[in-house]
């Protein structure tokens, strides 16, 4: 190459024919993404409210009517039941457990939603068809 001849020009990403429509199918792409991650934090939050809320433990009869030994944690938190005890998932470690689970899909729910949006708008307007 000559000192008189031009170096080609860098072309930036989604300028060139077709990136539209790449950049377009990216954010509809993660778009599912993120509404895949939406439902799955959506999941885990009521896995821990039932855990948190929910009786559990072996029905015994009282003058009430049937009813479980053991109340949710949110309630009763320091069980003095032996069988309270046994329930591993119903003690504090494991309900923190499944709290930071949750947090987490909340987050990368939350973060993957806003990558979508800011891909659609990078994207620009739909070609007209």
């Amino acid at each position: 190459m000559t000192a008189h001849e031009a170096a080609p020009e860098a072309v930036p990403a989604g300028t060139a024919p077709g990136g539209a429509q790449t950049a377009t199918r990216d954010a509809l792409r993660i778009e599912r993404w993120s509404i895949a991650w939406m439902l799955l934090a959506m999941a885990v939050w009521g896995w821990f409210a039932f855990l948190m809320l929910a009786d559990y433990g072996p029905d015994v009869p009282s003058y009430q009517g049937p009813g479980s030994v053991c109340r949710g944690p949110l309630f009763e938190s320091a069980s003095q039941e032996r069988v309270c005890r046994s329930y591993a998932l119903r003690q504090w470690p494991s309900l923190l457990g499944v709290l930071a689970l949750a947090t987490l899909a909340t987050v990368t729910a939350a973060a993957t939603m806003v990558y979508a949006k800011v891909l659609a708008r990078l994207a620009g307007p739909p070609p007209p068809s």
